[in-house]
């Protein structure tokens, strides 16, 4: 049955929250097939109630967001049909968040905020107060293509593996600002610190550390190279979820796409 026969042909099924967005992986063109995941398939039909020409949002991250309706609805499985790209491809600006691993539930929060404060990698890194020594990628990827679906994003950030800090400093590209988050509190305010260097390159990155900061030798070993941008983040101690979420916020209002014109 076409439950859309009495409804706007450009509605789309919406939640308390929004109208529905969903990530694919499937290619998005005009007429292309969808096959959705099980638990896609089962979070549109059983908990959304919705049906063979109900219509929702799909995105990629490689064609812009279409519209697309509700082609096939069985018991196991669901299908659509794209038929109208609703927004462009378009990208988030050159930021990484490169972070010490936390506890579970600090870290689900920091890939889904991150994702919102629109960071294009996520980058895991054990420094030797990392306490938290193991990282479920593929969790933290759920939880960043959760937050980009809810957002209105039409790209989810790459999420890599965890590397040691000295292994990442080793590898770095040399023109990419490195935004260190220095709880040692001897380096400039961060939005004083963003707006000195704010004309120095498009790509940057910010760097938080575990919960019980950054050793010494560490915080030599960053504050060697010419790309790092050494930051105080005021004079409370911040959680290290807080702090991430706080220098990317910053970031974003100085030099990044905070300041365009809607």
């Amino acid at each position: 049955m076409n439950r859309n026969k009495d409804r706007d042909t450009n509605s789309i099924v919406e939640e308390p929250a929004g109208k529905v967005r969903l990530f694919v992986e499937a290619p998005l063109a005009f007429g292309a097939k969808v096959v959705l995941t099980d638990a896609q398939a089962h979070y549109l039909l059983r908990v959304m109630r919705a049906g063979v020409g109900d219509r929702l949002l799909v995105f990629n991250g490689k064609d812009g967001e279409w519209r697309a309706e509700i082609a096939e609805a069985k018991k196991r499985g669901a299908s659509l049909r794209c038929q109208t790209q609703t927004a462009p491809q378009t990208d988030v600006p050159d930021l990484w968040l490169i972070f010490a691993p936390i506890k579970k539930t600090p870290a689900d929060y920091v890939a889904q905020k991150a994702t919102e404060l629109g960071v294009r990698v996520l980058q895991p890194v054990l420094t030797r107060r990392t306490i938290a020594r193991r990282v479920n990628t593929d969790r933290l990827r759920a939880n960043a293509i959760e937050a980009a679906e809810q957002s209105g994003r039409v790209s989810v950030p790459e999420i890599r593996e965890p590397t040691t800090l000295e292994t990442l400093l080793k590898s770095w590209p040399k023109d990419r600002r490195l935004v260190f988050c220095d709880e040692a509190g001897d380096a400039a305010p961060i939005a004083e610190a963003l707006a000195s260097a704010k004309g120095e390159g498009h790509a940057w990155a910010v760097l938080t550390g575990p919960e019980g900061g950054f050793d010494p030798e560490e915080r030599a070993l960053v504050r060697a190279n010419t790309f790092a941008v050494p930051v105080a983040l005021g004079p409370r101690i911040m959680r290290a979820d807080t702090a991430a979420l706080a220098a990317l916020a910053l970031w974003q209002a100085i030099i990044g796409d905070w300041r365009r014109s809607l």
